[in-house]
């Protein structure tokens, strides 16, 4: 689209939300800075209080306490419509009445944009999300890809500054979802505006965005670029539920956790922690040398995926494991004696603590 549009910043400070009659908030005193033009994305299990977060900041829900800033302006106590925010909702909410092109021109008309400039937007706002020769059809004349593009189009139709995506990509199937993917990145990279995304999907998270807000029980439990929480997660929750790992808890003393079966070399502080090891930086059926850990157990399991093999194995300290190797590695069954080997170097550890948040 021509019109230069530049993202706007967003920061929300000790945002909280109590519904009523309840006493638990669903979300509690959270912050988080969204820098403008950036791809941030809000993930988290379902009831972890991340949509809540964008329905608030679009003015969907009243906001308990805290502020919303938008470039600075506390909106939090506008209505949604003054508050020049994009929506695309995972269920399109498209009027089936309405052909593409009067869905997205809907938002240009309530706002009372010419007849002329309408046609020219729409026009426009079609052919980025790639149904400039659909606008005539209905809702149900199209796919589900191509209602989700539709409600693209009138999102960005009026040209926000900021765009909040709810779980868009839900109801499409894998194949739609990566094709999606692959256009709402295009989108953003074309029109430079800010985008607030909510996911429950890691690796739709880990594809799509700048940085990631992983959310827990109305807290945010920490905040990085899709590399940082993937390579050094800030706590067990983290790793656990960004990606597959393996999980090794004990105490730590003087670089050797001590998990009451074996003894692990790590780098991290003194005291009751947990080791985190992701599936591809163990190996199979190596002797082990001065720079590694290993342990010996038995595969329970393969799994082909095609690119790789995920192998489960049952340690002899009877802790369950997981390596994930290409499938062109020596193959192993279920049954067979392992040894499983990782350097030091690519553990992770991660106090037994909840109170920290991580911000990078």
């Amino acid at each position: 689209m021509s019109d230069n549009t530049t993202g706007a910043s967003i920061e929300v400070a000790g945002l909280t939300k109590v519904f009523k009659n309840t006493t638990r908030p669903a979300v509690d005193a959270i912050d988080l800075d969204v820098r403008p033009g950036e791809f941030m994305t809000l993930l988290g299990p379902s009831g972890s209080g991340k949509t809540t977060v964008l329905n608030m900041i679009a003015g969907f829900e009243d906001v308990t306490e805290g502020r919303i800033l938008l470039d600075g302006q506390d909106i939090a106590q506008r209505p949604p419509y003054k508050r020049n925010l994009g929506m695309v909702f995972q269920d399109y909410a498209l009027f089936p009445h309405m052909t593409a092109a009067e869905n997205v021109a809907f938002p240009l008309q309530r706002r009372k944009i010419g007849r002329e400039e309408t046609t020219r937007r729409v026009a426009e706002a079609l052919d980025v999300v790639r149904l400039g020769q659909h606008g005539d059809r209905l809702p149900s004349q199209l796919s589900g890809g191509q209602q989700q593009r539709v409600a693209l189009a009138r999102a960005i139709v009026f040209r926000p500054r900021a765009l909040l995506l709810d779980e868009p990509l839900g109801a499409l199937d894998k194949r739609l979802r990566d094709s999606l993917q692959l256009e709402i990145s295009r989108l953003h990279s074309e029109l430079g505006i800010t985008f607030v995304f909510v996911t429950h999907d890691q690796e739709e998270a880990l594809a799509l965005s700048d940085r990631i807000a992983v959310f827990r029980d109305g807290h945010i439990e920490q905040v990085g670029t899709p590399t940082d929480l993937y390579e050094t997660p800030a706590s067990h929750f983290v790793a656990t539920f960004l990606g597959d790992s393996n999980v090794f808890t004990g105490t730590v003393r003087d670089g050797v956790l001590d998990t009451g079966e074996s003894e692990l070399r790590c780098s991290g502080p003194d005291g009751p922690s947990t080791l985190i090891v992701r599936p591809e930086r163990m190996t199979i059926g190596h002797n082990g040398s001065s720079g590694q850990n290993r342990l010996t157990g038995t595969v329970t399991d393969v799994v082909y995926q095609g690119a790789f093999r995920r192998i489960h194995v049952r340690f002899d300290s009877g802790r369950p494991g997981m390596i994930r190797d290409g499938t062109d590695a020596p193959s192993v069954t279920a049954g067979e004696r392992v040894d499983v080997s990782w350097d030091v170097a690519h553990g992770v550890v991660v106090a037994d603590r909840d109170d920290a948040v991580v911000t990078t």
